[in-house]
């Protein structure tokens, strides 16, 4: 009953450890950033994957058939930071972004060509209201109109991990493979109101030092705040203790940590995440990193510059996992019912 999926925009691989635990098969991945493919590669191999530009990629002879089609399609040119950052900058956001924001339609260039069952993906919550709501209506058209039924839900990682992420989980099912039926069944898991707090993913024993922010650092980060609530805006440091549940982690995290400050006992001033607690908060967890043969946690072979990146642009793997569980549900009813049919056809015969 296994499927196979391809995934674009792999990043690190969060989407593959969420959907390997369900059974999927790996077929393709593709991933532009060279630090983010080293990473992919030394946790997972490099046989399916290509490193590159996806416009590079010649998607009838370099992308194998699959079942699922899945990734997490570049957020900044759709979320609040981001847009507001490129309009300080006079530059386009959304789909005008040349570089980054045209890219689901490379998503659905690929569908039309290889036709997968389902496809599977993930962006920033803003997405929905991105441009007063017309962003999500041209995705939701083009998926629709290439004869597929859109399911999305904005899921908060909260239930899985300590960390309040909102995302928005986009799931189309292909109405010529799907019985209507099922695709009514189709439902996004529910959230746990009690979820684990950042105790269960910080070290146990202080860490080193050179996380601990500078005097002059710290200084300039209570300024800022002082500032900005003077002018009545939320911006500023976030500080947390073991019994917290931390705010979001972005891909700037390496620049100063303000978003996500542990208050460390007995040392004067706070501290940033390690990477391998940046890990944890994301979920690349142990139980994953046991299923892919490491004895407890994923190395990290990269810079903290760029694990902080790396993580701070990930898909959570237990969020993917849960949603996976019932995409592949209703597959395996899909096929039950194809295999059924197929048998009477030939017992007729």
């Amino acid at each position: 009953m296994s499927f196979k999926y391809i995934e674009l925009f792999a990043g690190i691989g969060g989407f593959r450890l969420g959907l390997d635990a369900v059974g999927g098969t790996h077929v393709f991945a593709n991933e532009r950033d060279k630090y983010a493919a080293q990473t992919y590669a030394a946790w997972f191999g490099d046989e399916n994957l290509v490193v590159g530009d996806i416009h590079e990629l010649d998607y009838r002879k370099q992308i194998p058939s699959h079942d699922l089609l899945c990734g997490g399609f570049p957020c900044q040119p759709f979320s609040i930071a981001g847009v507001s950052k490129k309009n300080s900058l006079g530059r386009k956001h959304g789909f005008q972004d040349i570089e980054q924001g045209n890219l689901f339609f490379e998503i659905m260039k690929i569908a039309s060509i290889h036709k997968p069952k389902v496809i599977f993906l993930e962006n920033v919550k803003n997405l929905i209201g991105h441009d007063q709501g017309n962003t999500w209506r041209v995705i939701n058209e083009s998926l629709t109109a290439s004869g597929y039924v859109v399911k999305h839900q904005i899921i908060n990682a909260s239930s899985w991990v300590p960390q309040n992420r909102r995302r928005v989980f986009i799931v189309a099912l292909s109405k010529q493979y799907f019985d209507k039926d099922l695709i009514d069944k189709f439902e996004f898991p529910q959230p746990n109101p009690i979820g684990p707090n950042l105790k269960s993913i910080l070290h146990r024993n202080p860490p080193d030092e050179k996380y601990m922010l500078s005097d002059a650092l710290w200084l300039y980060l209570r300024n800022y705040a002082r500032t900005q609530k003077a002018k009545g805006n939320g911006f500023g440091f976030k500080l947390f203790s073991g019994d917290d549940v931390a705010a979001t982690m972005s891909a700037r995290y390496y620049k100063d940590g303000a978003e996500i400050l542990i208050s460390q006992p007995e040392w004067k001033n706070p501290r940033k995440l390690t990477p391998k607690e940046a890990a944890k908060l994301m979920g690349f967890n142990s139980r994953f990193a046991r299923n892919q043969g490491y004895s407890r946690e994923f190395p990290i072979i990269v810079s903290d510059v760029q694990a902080y990146k790396q993580f701070g642009n990930a898909v959570c793997p237990p969020v993917v996992e849960s949603v996976a569980e019932e995409i592949k549900r209703i597959y395996e009813l899909q096929k039950n019912r194809h295999l059924k049919s197929s048998l009477i056809k030939k017992a007729v015969v």
